[in-house]
Parts: structure tokens; sequence; C-alpha cells
């Protein structure tokens, strides 16, 4: 009877909000409001949360919203509900790390004190609503209307909390008489969060564990088991920090039953319809909540009483697409903490800069806890950083493909953009100029992707056991422009159905999946397509987007970008990535790789030829020119004082590369291979024997010099020594004879 009193008492509050008239209009500085929300992963809180995000945008709530999911990793799998509003994904505190103790309502003070430490909204709001899932908001709720100043929060009633009068509050804070029965919802300065929260996080465990005191008589807790022991927390939290006080005043409130379960209806038949269900049978329930009566029952109720500040409040939301004449994109690629994705990211980087594409661009970099502390390349590009996923925290298998879809995932949970349009790159790539959804026509269940004709699983048992719509499956990947809504609701199946299909191990053969090496390492590209197929995304497939260096153009094509995945060539010149796997070229000063062929020695003969040998030697140029740049920003002594150490170093690690990579499953292409990357690395050293020559001449030059004038100063001493000589004896000759 009590909870349902209190929870009667929180509901009523919020009743008495400020005018959205006042927060709509408001630009104001230090009133940038954001409102949080914690549940868990399943159904349960499912519904609560389309509820309450339903009346938020009802009710005109300004500024942002982030739902904080609290999941465990067994859970996330087979989770459904990611789609449902701006999510950040907190670590799950349900069973303790520590104690083991399974205790769920943990994780709203465990999942705040996350969004302060990782979420960038963290540092761009001043004001913090929070709310419970199981809420309904009639009205915008604004802290400072509502009396709340810095220092002095507002709060709703919790009578029942009888600990703040007793022996739990002795024991369990220094400021018993600052304890305010308080809860529900809450508003305060940013400020006052970060004081608050590790407090309300520590101050739950330490009652939650305090198991002797758990009776009703001194909790409140009707069934004496523990279970507010988060709510003493805050209380207790609060009184910590002394000056944190709640207004005095409980407010009037009547429960309204039936318009909070009307409006939990009205939120999820809309949610129901945005996913694309059947259209709901009629019935005059469903007619009454489409209808104006209705709406006019439940629009926003406003605080009638005297405004605590005039001063309205900056709505902090993305901008609006009307301002732009093409709608935003942002464009992503995966990697992961190693010298080889480094060097490819310069080269990404720079090509992108040049390439003139709209938009920022993030870099997911996956790396394991360990890999993190030895790495270097942080500055190297805007980064989102990721946990790696390399080794399968599950199965165990060593699968690094996997990143790209968990990366994308994890980025779309934990960052909000305002972008339209998602563009996903790889990391090997090279970008020629832009690449813009408007160009090829990409919209809300049209991705525009590039052809990728070896996947033959499209064609036979894989895609029919792996989608139930084979038939939708298109050979596609490389370059993705995708709409952010779709790549919402694909990106989770993407990493499922990635994970499904390298667990299929019975149909890696090539014949099956195109895999030359059947080792199920493309099980990601067909988690790609098979996922598109599944949500029904048809591909727009545009083949003048994408390249491989070596293969011939399509005539007249304009190609977007080159992918270097595979070896290339121009006569006796070639480059594989791969041979560069283990070589920093990065923290090498000068490090680069060898040197194509001057374009004006292409024969004229053969004009596909030549255009294709044009456009290898182009992308090699632009990797060594990004990396020449990145060397000139580093601050790397001027080329002609390097010794040629560091890149005969670079060649060998290169050589040594392509070796242990051919002596396993490649075990067939040894001898071409090798011979290939000696004639690779053979490119380079003669440079630096060259500048060692040119240096050795002038040695010797100048040493016959000094050698000249060390021999001509030695004859000339010679010289006037003989003739000091010749005239001594002449005057003792003179002498003798004087005295004879």
């Amino acid at each position: 009877m009590a909870a349902a009193i209190a929870g009667a008492v929180a509901a009523a509050l919020l009743l008495l909000c400020p005018a959205w008239a006042s927060a709509a209009a408001a630009v104001g500085e230090g009133r940038r409001l954001h409102t949080l929300f914690s549940v868990e992963c399943g159904d349960y809180f499912d519904w609560q949360a389309v509820g309450l995000l339903h009346s938020l945008r009802k009710a005109g709530q300004p500024g942002g919203v982030t739902r904080l999911l609290s999941c465990a990793e067994d859970q996330l799998p087979s989770y459904r509900g990611l789609r449902i509003g701006h999510t950040l994904q907190v670590p799950s505190f349900s069973r303790h790390p520590r104690t083991g103790d399974w205790y769920p309502a943990i994780n709203k003070p465990a999942g705040v004190v996350h969004w302060l430490k990782h979420s960038p909204e963290a540092d761009n709001v001043d004001w913090v609503v929070i709310l419970d899932a199981d809420q309904i908001i009639r009205g915008p709720v604004i802290p400072w209307e509502l009396g709340a100043e810095k220092g002095k929060p507002f709060a709703a009633y919790y009578g029942y909390l009888k600990g703040c009068d007793n022996i739990l509050a002795q024991l369990h804070t220094a400021h018993p008489e600052f304890c305010d029965k308080v809860g529900g919802i809450l508003a305060m300065h940013i400020d006052d969060l970060r004081a608050l929260a590790p407090l309300w996080l520590s101050k739950t465990e330490e009652v939650r564990q305090d198991k002797s005191h758990w009776s009703t008589n001194i909790t409140g807790d009707i069934y004496g088991m523990g279970w507010i022991s988060e709510m003493y927390g805050y209380a207790f939290g609060a009184a910590e920090v002394e000056m944190m006080e709640s207004d005095p005043n409980v407010k009037r409130g009547l429960f309204l039953s039936i318009e909070c379960i009307n409006t939990l209806n009205e939120g999820l038949l809309l949610h129901h319809a945005s996913v694309g269900c059947p259209k709901a049978q009629w019935s005059k329930y469903l007619s009454f909540l489409k209808s104006r009566r209705f709406s006019e029952l439940t629009k926003p109720k406003y605080w009638k009483g005297q405004k605590v500040d005039t001063t309205i409040t900056t709505q902090h939301v993305a901008l609006s697409k009307a301002n732009s004449e093409y709608p935003k994109i942002h464009t992503l690629f995966s990697t992961e903490c190693s010298s080889y994705f480094d060097w490819q990211t310069v080269g990404l980087m720079h090509s992108f800069r040049l390439s003139g594409q709209p938009g920022n661009i993030t870099r997911l970099l996956s790396c394991t806890d360990e890999d993190l502390k030895n790495y270097k390349g942080h500055d190297l590009a805007p980064t989102h950083y990721v946990p790696s996923m390399s080794r399968h925290p599950l199965t165990g298998d060593w699968y690094p493909a996997i990143n790209k879809p968990a990366a994308v995932l994890h980025w779309l949970n934990h960052v909000q953009t305002d972008a339209e349009f998602i563009v996903i790159l790889d990391a090997d790539m090279i970008m020629r100029s832009p690449i813009t959804p408007w160009e090829y026509g990409a919209k809300l269940g049209h991705p525009v992707s590039t052809p990728y004709e070896y996947l033959i699983g499209c064609d036979n048992i894989l895609a029919k056991i792996h989608t139930r719509n084979p038939s939708a499956c298109d050979k596609v990947g490389g370059v993705i422009i995708m709409h952010i809504d779709d790549l919402r609701r694909f990106a989770i199946l993407w990493l499922h159905k990635s994970e499904e299909v390298r667990a299929d191990k019975a149909h890696y053969a090539t014949n099956i999946t195109g895999d030359i090496y059947a080792s199920g390492w493309i099980s990601e590209m067909y988690g790609y397509s098979f996922t598109a197929a599944e949500i029904n995304l048809r591909h727009i497939i545009r083949r003048d987007i994408m390249i491989y260096p070596g293969y011939v153009p399509l005539p007249g094509a304009k190609y977007k970008v080159f992918h270097y995945g595979l070896r290339f060539g121009v006569g006796n010149w070639s480059f594989d990535k791969a041979d560069w796997r283990n070589a920093d070229v990065i923290n090498t000063c000068w490090a680069k790789f060898p040197e194509p062929p001057d374009p004006a020695t292409i024969m004229q003969e053969g004009l596909d030829a030549r255009e294709r040998d044009l456009l290898s030697i182009e992308c090699a140029r632009a990797l060594n020119k990004a990396l020449y740049l990145h060397h000139k920003r580093r601050n790397c002594p001027r080329i002609d004082t390097v010794h040629s150490t560091s890149s005969n170093k670079i060649e060998r690690i290169a050589h040594e590369s392509s070796r242990n990579r051919n002596r396993g499953k490649f075990a067939s292409i040894d001898v071409a291979t090798e011979k290939t990357v000696e004639r690779a690395a053979a490119t380079i050293p003669p440079v630096h024997r060259s500048r060692r020559l040119a240096r050795s001449s002038r040695m010797w030059i100048i040493a016959v010099w000094a050698v000249s004038i060390v021999v001509f100063l030695l004859v000339i001493s010679m010289f006037f020594t003989d003739r000091r000589r010749s005239v001594s004896r002449s005057r003792v000759s003179r002498s003798l004879k004087a005295h004879v």
C-alpha cells in the first residue's frame, strides 16, 4: 500500500511541469537539459521504455533522452530491443561482480555512473532529469521551473523510507539529519550529479550488504528483502554531500490509471506500426486511442504556479535537415590496434581529406585492453574505441573480421549522430572523390553497394540455411551507403548472422562459399548479405564506385574508391598489403613502400592495359604520399640525414612476413610470392645505395684534396729546408776561409 501511494505521488508530480511554450523557444546559457532512465534487456522493460519515450515526445520534453541499457553478455546476442530509443549500453551489475549478489536495481546508479564517465553527452549538458522506466510523463519536466538550483535538486516524496529516521541512517551516513525521503523523479544540476553518483552507487552496495537491517520495521520494505536498497543509496548519498535537499512541499497528486495505461498502449501501437507489423483489426478501443478526443485528453499539462526562473531552455537536439540542401553523411571504417592497420588508416585519412567527402569520419578501433596499453596510433584519425571481438568471448574462435559488424553496432549504441546516411568503408581503401547517397539514389530500404560476384553462397544451400528470404540475397560488399534507420535495425543482425555463418564449418567449402581458402574467412561478408535479405533491404548495385587495382576498368567509369585488398603490379613492380603486415612504416621515419614505375614509361599499346596500370600507379603513389605527409607532420629529420638501416629493416620484415604467410595454407604460391616480394623489396635499397655512393664520392674528393694539400706543403717544406741548409753551408765555408 505504501509503495502504491508513493508511486501515485511520484506520478502526480509529473503533472506539475513547466510550460512547453517556454521551453521550446529557449536559447539561454546554462540551460542544456538531458533525460535519463535505466532499463535491462528484456520484453518487460521494452514495453515500459516504449511507453515512457512516447510520453516524453508527446509532452514535448526538451533536450536529449538516453536509455541506459544494462545487459549481461549472454543476454545481448538474443536481445531484440536495441532500436527502442537512443541507447547507451552499460555493463550489467545485476549479478554483482565482486559479491555475486543478484540485485538488478543497482543497475540504475551504476548506469548513471557509467554515463557520466563514458558518454560525451555528459560533457554537453547542464541539467539532468532521471526517471524510472515505469512512468508516464504528462508535461515537460524542467528543473529550474520546479525550484531546483545548483546544490538543491528536485525529487518526488517517498514517505515510506522510514530508514531516514532510525538506525539505518545512523549506520550508513555521517549526516542522518540531511536524509530526505525522496526518489522516483530526480532533477539536478550536472555538477551535483557528478558529486552524488559515485556515492549513490557505493551507498547502495553498502545498504544491500547490511542484511541484518533489512526488516520491514527498519526499512519500510514490505518484503524485508533489501529490494529498496538503491533508494536508500540515493537518500544516504545525498545526505553525505550535505548541500542536497529536496522541496519540502509535497505536491498534490492524482494517479490517473486509465490515462497511464492508454498512453502506454498508444505508444505500443505506434511502435508496432513503425516496425512494419500488419495493421491491427479495428476495435472501438483502438479507434479511441487514435481519436481527437484522446489527443485532447492527453495533451501536455503545464505548471500553473509561479515560475522560479523565466530563463528559457536550450533545445539539445540535432540540426534540422531543412538547414542543408542534402542529408548529412558520416563515414565509418573499422581497424584494429596494429601497425598493419595504422598505415592503412594513414592512407585512407589522407585520401578522405583530399576527396571532398561531406561530413565527418570515424575510425572504429577494436582493441584488447592489453593492446591498448601499448598502442601508439591514437592521433591517426577521429576514433571510437571498441572492445575487440577477434577472439570470440563465448566460443574462443579467432576471427578478426567480425570486428567490423561488432564495431558498427557498438558505435550505434554509444554515439548519438545527426547523420541521415552512413558510408561504411574498409581500411584498405583509397578515396578518389566523394561518395554520396544522392548521386546513387540511396534511400530508406535501398542501400547502395558494390558487387562481390564471388559470394556464390547467395545462390546455393548456404543462403537457404541462413536466411528465410534467399531470393533477396545480394552479392555485395566493400563500399556501403545506408540510411541510419536501416542501419539501426540491420547492425545487430549483421553481427549475429556473421557468427552464425562462421560457426557453420560444414559449409566452408570453396564450391559453396567461393572462399578460395575454404576457411570461413568471408563469413562476415555473408553475414552482411544474409542480414539484408532477412530484413528485405534491396541494394542498388553500382560497379562504377570501387575498383581493385590491377583490374581492367569499365569504359568511362569514374571510380570513387581503390580497394587494394589483392596483389597488383605493373611490369616487374608489384604490391601486396599482406607483405607489410609486420612492418612499422608509421613509426619509422620516411619509411615507404616500393615506388611504382613512372607513368611516362607505360607503353601506349593496349588502352585497357594502360588504364589499368595507371590506376595501379595512382593507388601506390597515394599511399606513399600519405606516408610522406605523415612523417613530415611527425617532424621527422631531413631525409638526407636518415640512414638506410631503418628502411632496410622494414624491407626485411616485409620479406619475412611474406615468407611466413606463404609457409602455411598459402604454400601453393610460395615460389611466385617470394620472387615478387624480393623484387619489391629490392626497389628501395638501391635508392639508399645511391645515396651512400654519393656521400662516398664526396668524401673521396675531400680526401684527395686534403692529401694533395698535405703533399704540397711537405714538398714546399722540404724545398725551403734544403735551401736553408745550402745557405748555412755556404756561410760556414766563407767563415772558414776568412779565418785561414
